[in-house]
């Protein structure tokens, strides 16, 4: 084999669903293959793309997308070069879509095996444990809550204080907990970072765990990744046989361990009282708050929580980028984020940027147009309880701080596009639909809220001037948002409320 001959063909969830695996297959047999290396590299994240397969020779790596394509027409091997043929092949990383991004987190993925630790290290991972462990606790809580980090997950809460709660608990047993249940329709960045750099999230919660003095860690990954499964419960071996994991990693006297736990389809798993619950084997239902599960969480003890693109965020932040990444933005809004473009757009995908970017400048860099080529109608933000904006809100800041003035938030990053034959009266019931399926049951705004939203809204679809239904739709979103147990039900007027502001006389006639 001709090692210096490499074709890489991308082994994540997205790619595979449309045609990796089985170019992967077709490749393997065409002749002459033994002569070149195959990588199952992650996906760079630019999703229209897929399958997008590279070849590298000398340090050159170019490639293209195979979408539909018959590959044994497409590839010619012989002992110098792989040759596409029909295709114009171009390096990635010199596409508008990945050269406008700020890459600190996603630095990594697209570029080889997401299980090959040795890659890992020669572009920067593992530096960060090694000079962590080598500082006191609290330098490093420090170091963090300089960075301005705030959680990826949605509730933006400053993830340096959540550090510090955890470290000054007086308690010998403390636990981590990686939210990995990425439930929100139109997020993907958790599980790119699971698929196409696993060692990140890793290093990650290692780092956390010292800093606070955890012990055990857990990931709460959610059923539907069994891709992520993989690589995750592969790349925890490998982090263990290298003294990664386990105890006195790195010959310190520091022992950490990391458990994968499965949820079981419930999207209120992802509240993460309702994941303790899981995690600690019971259904998944919300637990009220006080105490916080920084003080008092997993088997009672005091537990850090975070989402696998704030952990994943870690590393970077204590391995030279701390300053490049805490320049960028201004109050909650700091560092990087990651966003992803979906639903009607012509180019989907992850895009990490600094968060003082326009929805416009975002659709117009990265998306570009929507596919159906019709005029854009509404983008839904941060998940199915998002907000909705409207088509002229194009120069709304996708910063934390503009959204929540819009009684919005930028959630996971999710970002959803539609045109104009959205039925938007359909989405301000699908809101309450979900919230009714969803639901954990435990209080009563969202169990027989949804229903009663439900109910109501197919009556304004009938007739939207009723008054009588409009007034008792605005009672009913203000009793969940003022009542409910947790953000499943607080939230689901927020769709509702955005549709009625932002798009007038399509759900009601007042």
């Amino acid at each position: 084999m001709n090692t210096d001959l490499k074709i890489y063909i991308p082994n994540e969830t997205t790619s595979n669903s449309v045609g990796a695996n089985d170019l992967y297959q077709k490749i393997s047999s065409l002749k002459d293959i033994d002569k070149v290396k195959i990588i199952r590299n992650g996906s760079w994240g630019a999703f229209w793309l897929e399958p997008f397969i590279e070849v590298e020779k000398d340090g050159q790596r170019i490639g293209a997308s195979f979408k539909g394509t018959d590959i044994s027409h497409c590839i010619t091997i012989d002992d110098f070069m792989i040759e596409f043929e029909n295709k114009s092949p171009f390096d990635i990383r010199d596409i508008e879509f990945i050269k406008k991004q700020k890459r600190i987190v996603f630095s990594r993925i697209g570029l080889g095996d997401p299980l090959d630790l040795s890659l890992y290290q020669e572009n920067g991972g593992y530096h960060s444990l090694r000079n962590a462990l080598n500082l006191d606790q609290q330098s490093i809580i420090n170091k963090i809550k300089e960075s301005g980090l705030t959680g990826r997950g949605g509730a933006a809460f400053p993830t340096g204080i959540k550090l510090q709660t955890v470290y000054d608990q007086d308690s010998s047993i403390k636990y981590l907990a990686c939210n990995a249940d990425e439930g929100d329709g139109g997020t993907f960045s958790d599980r790119l970072i699971m698929e196409s750099d696993p060692f990140a999230l890793i290093e990650g919660m290692t780092i956390a765990a010292y800093a606070v003095g955890a012990s055990k860690g857990f990931i709460y990954l959610r059923s539907e990744y069994p891709l992520a499964k993989d690589y995750l419960t592969k790349a925890i071996s490998i982090a263990k046989e290298n003294n990664l994991l386990g105890n006195g990693i790195l010959s310190k006297e520091f022992d950490f361990d990391i458990d994968l736990r499965i949820g079981a389809g419930s999207y209120v798993c992802g509240e993460e009282t309702a994941m303790m619950e899981s995690i600690e084997g019971r259904r998944g239902l919300v637990r009220s708050k006080p105490p916080l599960p920084a003080i008092n969480g997993l088997f009672d003890k005091p537990t850090l929580i975070n989402n696998v693109v704030t952990l994943a965020t870690i590393p970077p932040l204590l391995n030279g980028s701390l300053t490049e990444f805490s320049n960028i933005g201004s109050g909650k809004s700091i560092g990087t984020m990651p966003f992803q473009l979906c639903g009607n757009i012509s180019q989907s995908g992850l895009v990490e940027t600094e968060f003082d970017i326009s929805i416009g400048e975002m659709i117009e860099t990265f998306g570009k147009k929507t596919k159906s080529g019709r005029p854009i109608h509404a983008i839904q933000i941060g998940g199915p309880l998002g907000l909705y904006l409207s088509s002229n809100m194009m120069s709304t800041k996708l910063t934390i701080e503009s959204l929540q003035s819009i009684k919005g938030s930028v959630g996971h990053g999710g970002i959803v596009i539609f045109d104009d034959t959205v039925d938007m009266s359909e989405q301000a019931k699908f809101a309450m639909e979900f919230c009714s399926k969803e639901s954990c049951g435990k209080c009563t705004p969202c169990r027989i809220g949804s229903i009663r939203g439900i109910e109501i809204i197919d009556r304004l679809q009938e007739n939207k001037s009723s008054t009588k239904d409009i007034g008792l739709l605005k009672d009913l979103c203000e009793t969940m948002e003022a009542t409910s147990l947790c953000a499943m039900g607080g939230m689901t007027p927020n769709p509702i409320y955005s549709i009625i502001n932002h798009f007038p006389g399509e759900l009601t006639e007042e």
